[in-house]
């Protein structure tokens, strides 16, 4: 698969919905993660992120006008000893109790399937960073339906060792803005992963449809010490 900039995929559509970015700093120092959530409809675009512990959580950013939580307020990001966990629902719980009693990643994926939102069938993606020795792995799931049939889940789990500098894998719910929304095809696409944790933030929010943009978390964690910093941008102030 040809590598593109990030901030070209991202802008490629007016709607990717949520995505996943992990990969190496340019420097090779840094291990990048990003999640990001769009909306469309009023209670989507009603939310923020927080800080929760070491990872983060969905909001409301106005409670009155808050409809059904039920599939938009999760913890996207958890932190379970060497493992970073981000996902696009509450399946973020699902892999940390899994990992937690003993299960893989994958194991811990297979109780869960695609989101219950017809016609849509929006997938679950999920990622994992493992750190250890000055480096990390990780890797990157998508759960979906068969071309929108609900009866077949697609189960896809991809593994990434020894991550180049410079570089990163985006995986979104998406494939196009058109309705019902078509799942994201194939595999995670190849990106640049570019500058520091405040050029590389503001890139990547800049790079999304100002229109449907909702909230935007990167965090950069420092293979050597483990210490990591974490942006986040809402466009609720």
């Amino acid at each position: 698969m040809k590598k593109r900039a990030l901030s070209e995929a991202l802008s490629a559509g007016s709607y990717p919905g949520r995505g996943i970015v992990i990969g190496r700093s340019e420097d090779g120092t840094q291990a990048v993660t990003a999640y990001f959530i769009m909306g469309r409809s009023t209670n989507s675009r009603n939310r923020i992120f927080v800080e929760d512990g070491e990872g983060i959580r969905t909001q409301a950013f106005d409670p009155s006008k808050m409809v059904d939580p039920s599939l938009i307020i999760y913890a996207p990001v958890r932190v379970l000893d060497e493992h970073l966990i981000v996902t696009n629902g509450d399946q973020t719980d699902t892999i940390f109790e899994g990992i937690k009693s003993g299960l893989t990643f994958e194991q811990a994926l297979r109780s869960r399937e695609f989101e219950p939102d017809a016609p849509n069938y929006t997938p679950r993606i999920s990622g994992i960073l493992t750190f250890g020795e000055g480096d990390f792995s990780y890797q990157m799931s998508i759960l979906k339906s068969l071309d929108g049939d609900p009866a077949v889940c697609c189960r896809n789990t991809f593994s990434y060792d020894n991550p180049p500098a410079g570089e990163g894998c985006f995986i979104h719910t998406y494939a196009r803005n058109e309705e019902p929304l078509p799942s994201f095809e194939g595999e995670p696409e190849r990106v640049t992963i570019e500058g520091d944790i405040d050029s590389f933030t503001s890139s990547v929010w800049e790079s999304l449809d100002p229109d449907n943009k909702v909230s935007l978390f990167v965090r950069f964690t420092d293979l050597a010490s483990g210490k990591s910093e974490t942006r986040i941008v809402n466009k609720n102030q």
